[in-house]
């Protein structure tokens, strides 16, 4: 079926987390929301469909996921991907950063350290902090405008230090951000098979997000972290889900493919308690896999066209911001530094002189300080109303 991406459906009275939180989150109603990572967008006709058949059924009780959601699972990750996987592989979550802090608690041990790569997803940091361990920066490097992985300091980050403060390395995991968020990043099988020799090298296990897989725009191609080789692969713990691809987010259905026996069964052990999944999660997720190529292929293409409303009207009426060109996501990096305004300044001039909800850069770590991150997946007409918003906040400030 054809999708109109340009509706807009009214989310405001709906308990949500984008639309419905103004004054708790920012301190007025009036701002509009271009912030957290979901879509205003209606998931694919097939999902509606499959959730509505199964809630006509009146009894909600204990589930678990069927065989052919396994298949559905295993079938497109090989299609989409060249990965050919297991159904014993698969551990289903309650949403990627359930399964992020289950992986903390199954393979690190409270003081241990896990190197995170900011600007990047803030859960990155609650999910190591908040089980005990230790955030080990290692940022990425800016060039010409693009970004890219730092080797040479990543290498760094394994050597014991002798001089003042002494450090003796405890690292035992790196979280990969792949496709990057929020600088939007495909990172080329190159990149990633020189980070993955040298986490091999030093016994540091990978955990890849790769949650915004689907989404990219023209000219990149995802690579999935764990099909370089058979030993990336045993040492890689990969995050996926439906979520931000279907705009699936609230139905809280994630899972995490783990090749290696030993380590699946410990993580497995781990999350002993812990959900899964749930009822409506399973049959979304599998009509998704199974019927939504075709609302995927609609879904890029009118992303490509925001992403290209967006950079053109920014670079003509806003000079003073840029624009980081996103390979994936739908997510836009703006470099507002060139508005000469601090962290602090730049978040008041967002919420109060543009009336925009936005995600503060300084949020995604060291390098985020100066950026505001602006959602473009929504109807052309809300870009179009936050950019008027913009830009005349940004005339005003000149005459200041």
């Amino acid at each position: 079926m054809k999708y109109d991406f340009d509706k807009v459906i009214e989310r405001k009275g709906t308990n949500s987390a984008k639309w419905d939180q103004n004054q708790t989150m920012f301190g007025r109603e009036d701002v509009l929301d271009m912030w957290v990572a979901d879509m205003d967008f209606p998931c694919p006709a097939p999902v509606v469909e499959a959730v509505r058949r199964r809630a006509e059924h009146p009894i909600y009780g204990y589930t678990f996921p069927s065989s052919s959601l396994y298949e559905a699972i295993i079938e497109r990750t090989h299609r989409h991907f060249g990965w050919k996987i297991r159904r014993e592989w698969i551990v289903f979550t309650a949403g990627v950063v359930n399964g992020l802090y289950s992986v903390m608690r199954a393979f690190a041990h409270p003081g241990d350290e896990v190197v995170v790569q900011p600007p990047v997803y803030y859960p990155f940091f609650s999910a190591v902090a908040n089980t005990g361990c230790q955030i080990v920066r290692n940022p990425l490097v800016q060039e010409d405008g693009r970004y890219r992985m730092d080797f040479t300091g990543l290498e760094e980050l394994f050597k014991p230090v002798t001089t003042f403060p002494v450090r003796s390395p405890r690292i035992r995991m790196l979280v990969l951000c792949s496709p990057h968020n929020p600088v939007g990043r495909v990172w080329e099988p190159d990149e990633l098979a020189t980070l993955a020799e040298i986490c091999l090298r030093n016994n540091c296990l990978i955990i890849s997000d790769e949650i915004h897989c689907d989404l990219l725009f023209k000219g990149a191609k995802h690579t999935v972290t764990s099909t370089l080789s058979a030993e990336i692969e045993r040492r890689t713990i990969t995050l996926m889900a439906p979520s931000k691809t279907f705009n699936l987010a609230g139905l809280g259905t994630s899972y995490v493919i783990i090749p290696d026996d030993n380590l699946r069964r410990e993580y497995v052990r781990s999350r002993a308690g812990m959900p899964g999944g749930n009822l409506f999660g399973y049959a979304a997720l599998e009509a998704a896999y199974q019927h939504g190529d075709d609302y995927l292929d609609q879904l890029r293409e009118y992303l490509n066209g925001n992403l290209s409303y967006f950079m053109g009207r920014v670079e003509a009426e806003m000079p003073e911001l840029k624009v980081v060109m996103p390979e994936g996501t739908y997510l836009a990096w703006v470099d507002m530094r060139g508005l000469g305004l601090g962290p602090m300044e730049l978040q008041t001039f967002i919420r109060n002189k543009a009336r925009l909800a936005l995600d503060d850069g300084y949020a995604f770590g060291p390098g985020g300080e100066g950026f505001q991150r602006i959602n473009l997946g929504c109807p052309r007409s809300i870009i179009k109303e936050g950019l008027d918003r913009l830009s005349k906040a940004v005339r005003e400030l000149r005459k200041a």
